[in-house]
């Protein structure tokens, strides 16, 4: 089965205007500095590709993947952001560690978004080896932080076309 990224990828000129006026923000884990600039540049094109103004995406580093939700829900309760994408990885070791931390920052980051309302997506390479780790961070239709930026982006528009009012709420 052939993957498809045409939904995610594919923005009306309609679309690419909402979009366009609506603000962002990136939340990136730096535990694996490279991975996470990787990640960042990702997300940039995914935005850009979506239509979204780099100076309407605010970039906010965190320690690492645990740290995402709070950064997430700072972010989303400020009533400033349309969405949220959340970056970082998770590299499987010697012990539980990477269960209790890929878990929680899914779990976090889900919450998030149900209680805010505001679109956060799980932009978190959870692997087993840097090797897998660097196919899924950087170029690519496995890009985890384009594929992140695209999802909010997305999320915004189904929230928009869900409940037109709220938007022009916040909008204003």
């Amino acid at each position: 089965m052939a993957e498809s990224t045409a939904f995610l990828e594919d923005f009306s000129d309609e679309e690419r205007e909402q979009l366009a006026g609506r603000e962002f923000a990136v939340c990136v884990g730096r535990f694996y500095e490279d991975l996470a600039e990787r990640l960042l540049g990702g997300a940039r094109e995914g935005f850009e590709l979506a239509g979204v103004p780099t100076a309407s995406v605010s970039e906010v580093s965190v320690p690492g993947a645990y740290e995402l939700p709070f950064a997430a829900k700072l972010h989303a309760t400020t009533g400033r952001f349309s969405g949220v994408a959340c970056l970082g990885v998770v590299i499987r070791g010697e012990t539980d560690h990477y269960d209790f931390v890929c878990a929680e920052a899914a779990r976090g980051i889900q919450d998030v978004q149900l209680e805010t309302g505001v679109p956060c997506a799980f932009g978190v390479i959870t692997c087993d080896t840097m090797e897998q780790a660097l196919a899924r961070a950087g170029g690519g239709k496995r890009d985890q932080g384009r594929n992140a930026a695209l999802t909010v982006a997305r999320m915004t528009l189904a929230k928009q076309a869900i409940n037109p009012y709220n938007w022009a709420v916040r909008a204003g």
